[in-house]
């Protein structure tokens, strides 16, 4: 069997194979090989030109319709119309769309976007290129957010009402944004290796002896948030549209082709639209270059959380004796990790965050078991369960540690419940149990550093910092500033975001701490090893 320097190498060296590889995939998506050929002029039979180089003079051109497939220009409808449409310059306009009926009654509208040779209609110009999107999309409503005291909600029309009775009931959504690219490089492919990502946006025509690619649209999905749609109801005859174009490089219509398709693999597997949001979110919000910086930094948090994990289990599964370790502090902690994951579930958030919360969740329950010593024998259907005994050092521990207990509780227990009875009045929730978790989270990320406090007291008492899993708080420690990091990019409860610097402040006690505390070498720990102590060596017969 391996041992654990040998695993933990193993685990190291894979990551560093799979950081090596991305950096190659990604330098092969932004990077694409020119056509050779292209050097020794415009006959090169073996390359595919573009079509801009030409410079010819363009229209814009925007439709709605409810059919997915249009052949003529009969059932649709022109919202925009972009004469002498210049490739280079950037806009942003604001139209009205009138929503058809069928639309109203959960049905999808499309809008048709072609780019064609001015003064002739899309249709009748065989050079024209178009491209589609749906402008609706299917979604399970928020819920309505009441005062659990007079049960008043934020909006008291009855149509908010109504829909209070059928929340789980997906409902048609307006996409109020609309984002157009088009490469503009006057790049020259080689056809024999064209991009597959983007030879299914290309539409080739044959112009005398050489063959041209028609510019290539791209409608910028990832920029379709959640926080813009709009709930369409039976009322409705028109919605605001914005419309917005801007131009784009070979490389990084590249990049935005891969990452639309990855977020549509993650809906595929089961993602909600409000997952996949969080991640449209950290490449749309967050510049190109910080955004591959965010990359780098979340594989190394995905390792120093598997590294922190094995460590703190480790640490755990070997631990016999609570000599100094603050049992109220396990107990709490396992508390405010519980209560935070169920907080998280109740808000929707990201599984991004969701599922490390859980992982989380259940290894600190073990760790009480551990710390409190619970046993479970079964007798015939029914368990039966047992708490082992503390020996003398640990009794002393556990005296230090209600001491650190019985002077937070006389600050603690009145803030909590004086901002569960604020909130009560003040704010609205979906139900009372939403109140409840939020009041329990509320008080773990305002005053959860208190709760540190107590093995902090016990490290004072006792002058030392020995029997702490130093290895798993290291890794924790870097996953807490890359945390702070995070917090800035993916979406999440503003008190969430908040703890994540609060964390900062409680690692650098504890190293300050261990700085105070140094560990002495020559004392036996808790397992009967000293740091010390040599291996004895069988002595040499002659």
């Amino acid at each position: 069997m391996l041992s654990r320097s040998s695993f933990t190498s193993l685990v190291v060296g894979v990551f560093a194979v799979y950081v090596a590889h991305t950096c190659w995939v990604m330098y092969g998506i932004v990077y694409t090989r020119p056509c050779p050929e292209a050097a020794g002029g415009g006959g090169a039979a073996g390359c595919v030109w573009p079509y801009l180089a030409r410079r010819p003079k363009l229209q814009l051109s925007v439709y709605t319709t409810t059919r997915s497939n249009i052949g003529a220009e009969s059932n649709i409808d022109l919202v925009l119309n972009v004469e002498d449409f210049d490739i280079e310059s950037k806009f942003e306009r604001t139209v009205n769309v009138s929503v058809p009926k069928k639309t109203r009654n959960n049905g999808t509208l499309y809008a048709y976007i072609f780019l064609h040779h001015a003064g002739i209609l899309p249709w009748h110009d065989g050079k024209q290129v178009h491209i589609v999107s749906p402008l609706t999309t299917y979604m399970v409503p928020k819920p309505e957010e009441i005062n659990l005291l007079t049960g008043e909600s934020a909006t008291q029309q009855i149509e908010a009402e109504k829909q209070i009775n059928a929340l789980e009931e997906p409902v048609s959504h307006w996409r109020s944004r609309l984002t157009l690219n088009i490469m503009v490089e006057d790049f020259v492919f080689d056809v024999s290796s064209l991009p597959a990502d983007v030879h299914r946006y290309m539409k080739m025509v044959q112009l005398g002896k050489t063959v041209h690619y028609l510019p290539i649209l791209f409608i910028d999905q990832l920029s379709n948030r959640v926080k813009d749609l709009m709930v369409i109801n039976h009322s409705t005859t028109e919605l605001p549209l914005t419309l917005s174009y801007d131009k784009i490089s070979l490389g990084k219509l590249r990049f935005w082709i891969h990452m639309q398709d990855a977020v549509y693999s993650l809906q595929q597997f089961g993602f909600s639209e409000k997952d996949a949001d969080e991640v449209k979110g950290i490449f749309i919000d967050t510049n190109l270059y910080f955004l591959a910086l965010t990359f780098f930094v979340a594989a190394f948090h995905l390792l120093f959380d598997f590294l922190a994990f094995k460590n703190d289990i480790s640490f755990w599964k070997k631990k016999r004796s609570m000599t100094g370790m603050s049992t109220k502090a396990v107990l709490w902690r396992c508390f405010s990790t519980v209560v935070v994951f169920l907080f998280l579930l109740d808000e929707q958030t990201s599984l991004f965050v969701l599922i490390p919360a859980g992982i989380g969740a259940v290894i600190e329950l073990w760790k009480v078991k551990k710390s409190l010593k619970i046993t479970a024998k079964w007798q015939g259907l029914r368990p039966k369960i047992q708490f082992g005994t503390y020996n003398d050092s640990e009794k002393k521990t556990q005296e230090y540690d209600t001491q650190a207990m019985k002077y937070l509780s006389y600050l603690l227990y009145p803030l909590c419940i004086g901002g569960a009875g604020y909130s009560l009045l003040n704010v609205r929730y979906k139900s009372w149990y939403s109140w409840l978790i939020n009041s329990f989270v509320n008080g773990v990320y305002a005053f959860g550093f208190l709760f540190m406090l107590p093995q902090l007291f016990v490290n004072y008492k006792m002058k030392s910092v020995a029997h702490l899993p130093w290895k798993a708080f290291a890794y924790k420690a870097f996953n807490t500033f890359i945390d702070d990091v995070f917090a800035f990019i993916i979406t999440m409860p503003t008190s969430h975001r908040l703890a994540c610097f609060r964390d900062d402040v409680v690692f650098l006690v504890y190293l300050y701490q261990r700085w105070l505390y140094p560990v002495d070498k020559s004392r036996v720990n808790e397992y009967g090893e000293s740091y010390e102590e040599k291996p004895k060596k069988k002595a040499h017969r002659e």
